[in-house]
């Protein structure tokens, strides 16, 4: 992977959600879920298809990995492309990636035909995503500052200026705080407190990967 690409921001699901929409008196329900691998996704899937064992179909789609490299869906009973495709693409439209998305359908006795399953289908996975939350994984990199009491008003000015939330934080002989910083800006924030501290802050580096800032 290239370092332009490792660094690429992207969305996911921070709470789940739900969605309905009734169409020629037929039922569609999605159900929205943030999702690791495919094993859990599996999981997810056997889940809804046996609490909601009584319905005519669960279809569904996933998309896994920052670079969403991995792709599923099924229409599950329905005609081909009709149902796990067009919740693919509303997946894919909305740049989502470890999400799943199953709707399952209660058929209403009045056929929708192929163009109708695929309004159908779609509109619930918008609904679906539109009722759950979603946040973005920033690749970034961890740092420990240290510093005395006598300069934490200036470093939470700082931060507070530059939007970077203080994690963890440690009062002992000196102070600790534990900040995230994206990878393109951590040049630029070392320089910062360094400045606004007259160099008397300690900043170490740590963990880089992909955090949710």
């Amino acid at each position: 992977m290239n370092n332009e690409l490792e660094k690429k921001t992207y969305k996911i699901i921070t709470k789940e959600g739900t969605g309905e929409i009734v169409e020629k008196k037929s039922r569609f329900i999605a159900s929205v879920y943030a999702v690791q691998s495919q094993e859990e996704a599996e999981q997810k899937i056997a889940e809804v298809s046996k609490k909601y064992w009584d319905a005519r179909h669960n279809c569904y789609a996933y998309v896994l990995g920052s670079m969403s490299e991995i792709s599923r869906c099924s229409d599950n009973g329905e005609p081909s492309g009709t149902a796990g495709k067009p919740i693919l693409e509303v997946i894919n439209g909305a740049g989502i990636t470890n999400i799943l998305v199953i709707v399952t359908r209660y058929f209403g006795g009045v056929l929708l035909g192929t163009g109708g399953l695929v309004r159908a289908y779609t509109q619930a996975a918008q609904a679906g995503i539109a009722n759950a939350e979603i946040g973005s994984m920033t690749y970034a990199q961890k740092l420990t500052l240290t510093l005395d009491y006598n300069l934490v008003n200036n470093v939470q000015y700082y931060l507070r200026q530059e939007e970077i939330p203080i994690g963890a934080d440690r009062y002992a002989a000196d102070v600790q705080y534990d900040i995230v910083v994206s990878s393109d800006r951590v040049g630029t924030i070392i320089d910062g407190l360094t400045q606004k501290t007259e160099g008397k802050i300690k900043i170490e580096k740590g963990e880089e990967g992909y955090f949710a800032i």
